[in-house]
């Protein structure tokens, strides 16, 4: 476990993200207010004059972790404005409670430096831990009897699931991806907030947005719906969502799992059990959470853990059934294998919905 969080007054730039005084911890959390006149990334190159006021901590794991493998599902593709990727650094907005902010997350071998600009950046900063995995107890997820999981595991001791503790964030996108290819719904959800998003706070990289929040959403237009691909179904499942942003915030206090979760998710019509997991997956970091309604995870479980074709909802469930309560974690393992089946049945069909 980290230490709590550790206030102390701003430090010369240069000190930015320097230990908590005198605890000399590894594990140990410290936080600051900084000016950051001099940002070794280049921040003018960004875009910013580089003297945005920002947070900053240094976060220090108690066990190995992977920031890209960990961080990986946060992604809507490789364009997406709220999320990139610049070498080995990744960039994140988002609209919180607070406001909107963008953060900046850089892993060394002293662990990850986390900066963090814009009304939203002391709740960013405080999140940054349970965002990269803390509390994730892998311990109990035993995989020995399975020859690849285990080899899988052992290759990759960094991997964590993430906790962004944003739900209505996570609910969006995943309503926008309902029954529609990969490709479609990416382009309809990097269309929208290139549209409504707001510019980042900080020194961002050029492009990104601030995805915008429940009120912002609630006043988009039919006709744009329409106008990027998203079918009137999924517009009004969507719509339906934005009064209760709020209410669907206090599920977090129920903890990574539970019930009580997936229930006031799926009591909105148009939410279903595979929009609720793919939520859950990314605001919580649900443990065991499984994609039930997925149009290629069964095949590719199937595969993974037996060799075989063919396998659908009902046998992917049976497989995992021996990791109940770790099942997304198997999960992120066989995704992390990187095998897939041979592809033998028809792909899913692009629609164009705007012609509709």
């Amino acid at each position: 476990m980290t230490a709590p969080l550790l206030a102390r007054p701003a430090p010369d730039a240069g000190e930015a993200g320097a230990e908590a005084d005198g605890s000399g911890a590894s594990d140990t959390i410290a936080i600051s207010a900084a000016a950051v006149g001099a940002d070794p990334v280049g921040a003018d190159a960004l875009g910013s004059s580089g003297t945005t006021p920002a947070l900053e901590t240094r976060y220090r794991p108690d066990g190995p972790l992977d920031l890209r493998r960990t961080l990986g599902p946060l992604a809507r593709g490789p364009h997406d404005p709220a999320f990139r990727w610049e070498g080995a650094v990744a960039w994140r907005t988002a609209s919180t409670p607070e406001g909107p902010v963008t953060l900046r997350l850089d892993a060394d071998g002293d662990g990850v430096r986390a900066t963090a600009w814009g009304a939203g950046a002391e709740w960013a900063i405080a999140g940054v831990p349970e965002l990269l995995g803390e509390g994730d107890d892998w311990s109990e997820c035993d995989v020995a009897a399975h020859p690849l999981l285990r080899e899988v595991r052992r290759r990759t001791p960094g991997l964590r699931l993430p906790r962004t503790r944003l739900v209505f964030e996570a609910l969006m996108p995943a309503i926008i991806e309902q029954k529609v290819t990969t490709l479609e719904a990416r382009r309809a959800w990097r269309m929208l907030l290139m549209e409504y998003g707001t510019e980042p706070p900080g020194p961002a990289p050029a492009g990104m947005r601030v995805p915008p929040p429940a009120d912002v959403w609630r006043r988009i237009p039919s006709w744009v719906w329409h106008r990027v691909g998203v079918t009137p179904q999924r517009s009004s499942t969507a719509m339906r969502c934005t009064p209760l942003a709020a209410a669907l915030e206090r599920t977090l206090a129920h903890g990574r799992t539970g019930d009580a979760i997936v229930r006031a998710l799926t009591s909105i019509p148009g939410v279903g059990v595979w929009t609720a997991a793919e939520t859950t997956q990314r605001s919580h970091g649900d443990p065991d959470s499984v994609s039930v309604g997925d149009y290629h995870l069964p095949s590719i479980v199937g595969f993974v853990l037996t060799g075989r074709h063919g396998v659908d909802d009902d046998g992917m469930l049976e497989l995992l059934e021996p990791w109940r309560g770790h099942r997304q974690r198997v999960m992120r393992l066989v995704l992390a294998s990187g095998i897939t089946p041979p592809r033998r049945g028809p792909r899913m069909t692009i629609a164009d919905h705007r012609r509709r």
